[in-house]
């Protein structure tokens, strides 16, 4: 746990300086330290345990979002991410929802389905209640399973059953499995468990059990985070909050009516979350899968957050929506910098991490959308992503920041621009 989120003047420090401050603020031993200053965490070893095929390892920029506080509490947030912008706006934003106590967050507990697929049955209906009546024995076969998950005071809690009278492939029941797995993500776990009961199942039912796997859309497993955010706090030098406050709520309002826009809107919060969830070592596709669905779960495509003006006239933003994440297993486990990461963050479960999360989803979508109700979003993004191009056009060292800023100031941020600048600062030179 950190005692102070922010980090002042982060941006003018070199990576060596900046990696300095995180590992005194999240006291880290020299080990952990050295691990982050050298290229090569992974190890080609340790990469061909883990997948099929290596041939090497693909490194991504790590960076820490700085200012952020959850339900009263610091958090330094590791983002692997390769787009300009992103960790910058997520730290904005956080130092703005500071000012009004920053952002509440609340979790449900870490339920995830497994589905078996039931066919072959004349009396589905039939079948639903068969499964239903036998629900204690599904459950004690699925819990014989994991002692170590029963142990943790996990386990499969309940069963629910659907049916599908109609389909190409004729009637078709489908038994949830629903599943605490604590602080796992949880799919080896699911589906271990709905394999184990398919024999019991056939049994039950006189039907033939095909498909045996988890569900992605994890809406027994939400999290939720809220933040209000007062004008004053809004206001730049060139429009008051009140103004921003009314743009941000058009903004919003654009995607709760219309998918086209819901899409790029989503995926802005996504911008934030995903670089979370892959620092971490977590599934981010699995995430991303669930998010997309949730978005859809009243019959068309929406936004997964919300922006609403409250009597005070102040702007309060709310997320909701499947975090289905761990601590254990998987990479967060065997990736020396997924570790790390949760180190930094300091998080103590996987609820509190979905939380962390969808906190800085928030964020990034508050950043989106103030960029887009004011100067439009590729001012400050294209001022970000000056660098990239100052690298693609050959720039190095000193005359990185320099190409960049020259476009920056200029709002011309091109590559023959960059080379043109490049040319000129070494002749000057």
């Amino acid at each position: 746990m950190v005692a102070d989120a922010r980090l002042p003047n982060f941006r003018a420090l070199t990576p060596a300086q900046r990696l300095d401050h995180i590992a005194q603020a999240a006291a880290l031993t020299p080990e952990e330290k050295a691990l982050l200053a050298a290229p090569g965490a992974l190890g080609i070893e340790r990469a061909n345990g883990m997948v099929e095929n290596v041939i090497g390892t693909f490194e991504l920029p790590l960076g820490v979002a700085g200012n952020f506080t959850v339900n009263g509490r610091e958090y330094l947030v590791p983002m692997a991410v390769e787009e300009p912008s992103v960790v910058a706006a997520a730290s904005f934003m956080a130092k703005l929802a500071r000012e009004g106590g920053g952002f509440e967050a609340s979790s449900s507990g870490p339920l995830m389905r497994a589905q078996v697929q039931l066919l072959g049955l004349g009396d589905p209906h039939g079948a639903r209640l068969a499964l239903l009546r036998a629900r204690d024995r599904i459950l004690e076969v699925a819990n014989s399973r994991d002692k170590v998950l029963i142990g943790l005071g996990g386990g499969c809690r309940d069963i629910e059953v659907h049916v599908f009278e109609d389909t190409p492939r004729g009637a078709m029941v489908v038994l949830h499995l629903v599943v605490d797995v604590r602080d796992a993500m949880g799919a080896n776990t699911v589906n271990t468990m709905a394999e184990a009961v398919s024999p019991l199942v056939e049994q039950l039912t006189g039907g033939t059990v095909r498909l045996r796997i988890l569900s992605n859309l994890a809406d027994l497993r939400l999290a939720r985070a809220r933040v209000r955010l007062a004008p004053e706090v809004l206001k730049t030098a060139e429009r008051s909050g009140e103004e921003i406050v009314e743009g941000v709520l058009d903004a919003y309002t654009f995607a709760a009516v219309d998918p086209y826009r819901a899409a790029t809107h989503n995926k802005g919060i996504m911008n934030g979350i995903d670089p979370v969830i892959v620092a971490t070592g977590n599934d981010w596709r699995a995430v991303e899968a669930g998010a997309h669905a949730y978005a859809c779960r009243h019959g068309r495509y929406g936004s997964l957050t919300t922006w609403e003006k409250d009597k005070n006239g102040s702007l309060v933003g709310t997320i909701e929506m499947p975090m289905p994440v761990g601590l254990v297993g998987g990479a967060t486990k065997t990736h020396p910098l997924a570790r790390l990461a949760l180190r930094i963050l300091g998080v103590q479960s996987a609820q509190e991490l979905g939380e962390v999360a969808v906190a800085v989803g928030l964020a990034q979508n508050l950043g989106a959308l103030r960029a887009l109700a004011t100067e439009g979003i590729q001012r400050g993004h294209m001022a970000l992503h000056a660098r990239n191009i100052a690298l693609v056009a050959g720039a190095t060292g000193d005359e990185i920041d320099a190409v960049a800023k020259q476009m920056a100031t200029e709002h011309d941020v091109r590559t023959d621009r960059a080379v043109a600048l490049l040319e000129a600062l070494r002749a000057r030179n």
